[in-house]
């Protein structure tokens, strides 16, 4: 009678003690963890092959492939058994091909990049490129794409980790997967070792951007309106604050996107390049299309003064020391610094958006489809973003700038609540609510 054999588990395995000889902890049906005197243990699967004979191979070492990723890969080989593949042949021989049509990781990395930066925005198409070439293909990008193991793919993110950016690390993760399944897809390799990268990076906690409360709106505005520094910055920051657009979307503006008379500011999903200045290309998020902001009277007044110290420039919110190159980035933070205001816990430029969305959907009276389009929010579902991007809902967003922009102009002495605004206006607004589904119905 056969020997019955208990299945490890996850305790046993990261338990297991080196010892002077190397050991076996079975697993069942071929599988076992091989832990070494030195510490390393490794899994590996004995396997009857097609022609009778035995064969052995791994799957990689334990911790980074864990026990549910070698049962899996021992179901995997099974599989090809069935079909009367051997696991270690066909990768003998797809080294072999690798060798000889020179299919390093490199190679098929840039076969990859090529082809997906059809999709992609040009600079994004770049940062990934950059990404490859500091992080990736200093370390593996000379090996055969046939050699390389779920270890050799950690190397380089468990070298970006070190460094603490945690969200380059996971974004270089979905660019190995991606590439590595593109290498299976092309027959480069039989097992896709890129697969047991996943839950190997933890994403880092969400920290939002301070904001203030409501309540506090009267104090912002006293502190803005006495801001002794440069002109163009009080006003660039209380621009900041009635339109709500993202710092790029901002300082990257050109009056060609404004008109004034229309009371329209069209932000394009990419800006002709300025030389020298990093980035200087981004335009609104949302990719391929372009994000209209409906101007109210008060942000058209603030325009019309900045246009008085900065209109024979193609900048709107033109450097100080060199004019054709943008404010910093630093500009609007610097001035809430100045103003006393704690950029990391009171207030930050971008927090201005948390305002102004808090103040719309406390009000009441905006669809949260319009308010999302204005905040412009991608649409997840594409089917629904079919529809919002052809309704676009422009009418109800002017209304939604134009009483934000009352809104803080009725905060100016002492705070009023959105919702008592709200009613206060109600008699001479168009209250709309949100309709299930897709669009919105008004009401008057």
């Amino acid at each position: 009678m056969s020997r019955t054999t208990a299945p490890l588990s996850d305790a046993a395995c990261r338990l297991a003690k080196p010892t002077d000889r190397a050991y076996k902890l079975f697993d069942g049906d071929g599988l076992y963890l091989l832990v070494q005197p030195n510490g390393r243990k490794g899994w590996r699967l004995r396997y009857v092959k097609p022609d009778g004979r035995e064969g052995l191979t791994s799957f990689g070492n334990y911790p980074v492939i864990g026990l549910a990723d070698a049962r899996r890969k021992r179901l995997e080989v099974k599989r090809m058994l069935a079909d009367g593949i051997d696991p270690i042949e066909t990768k003998h021989q797809a080294k072999a091909e690798a060798v000889i049509k020179g299919r390093t990781f490199e190679s098929v990395a840039l076969d990859w990049h090529t082809e997906m930066s059809a999709k992609w925005a040009p600079s994004h198409s770049k940062t990934v490129m950059s990404r490859l070439k500091t992080h990736v293909f200093p370390l593996i990008g000379a090996r055969a794409i046939v050699d390389l193991d779920t270890h050799d793919l950690m190397q380089p993110l468990e070298a970006i980790k070190k460094r603490g950016t945690i969200d380059v690390a996971l974004r270089v993760q979905n660019y190995l997967q991606s590439i590595m399944c593109e290498a299976k897809r092309l027959r480069l390799i039989t097992i896709n070792p890129a697969y047991d990268l996943e839950g190997s990076i933890k994403a880092p906690r969400v920290v939002h951007r301070p904001a203030l409360p409501l309540s506090r709106l009267p104090e912002l505005q006293e502190r803005i309106d006495t801001y002794k520094g440069r002109a163009l910055t009080r006003l660039t920051v209380m621009l900041s604050l009635h339109v709500f657009v993202r710092s790029s979307e901002l300082r990257f503006a050109r009056w060609s996107e404004f008109d004034l008379k229309r009371g329209t500011w069209e932000i394009p999903d990419t800006r002709p390049a300025l030389e020298g200045v990093p980035f200087s290309t981004r335009g609104t998020k949302m990719a391929g299309d372009i994000h209209l902001v409906p101007l109210s009277p008060q942000a058209v007044a603030l325009l019309e003064k900045i246009h008085a110290l900065t209109g024979k420039f193609a900048l709107v919110f033109a450097g100080d020391a060199n004019p054709w190159k943008p404010m910093s980035e630093n500009t609007v933070n610097n001035a809430l610094r100045t103003m006393g205001y704690d950029t990391k816990t009171d207030i930050c430029g971008h927090g201005f958006r948390s305002m102004a969305c808090s103040a719309l959907i406390e009000s009441g009276l905006w669809s949260e489809t319009a308010i999302e389009r204005q905040m412009s929010h991608k649409e997840r579902s594409n089917v629904r973003a079919a529809y919002i991007h052809k309704a676009e809902f422009i009418e109800e967003r002017r209304l939604i700038m134009n009483w934000w922009s009352r809104y803080l102009e009725a905060n100016r002495q002492e705070h009023v609540t959105p919702h008592e605004f709200a009613n206060q206006i109600g008699d001479n607004v168009t209250r709309i609510k949100a309709k299930p589904g897709i669009g919105a119905e008004r009401r008057s």
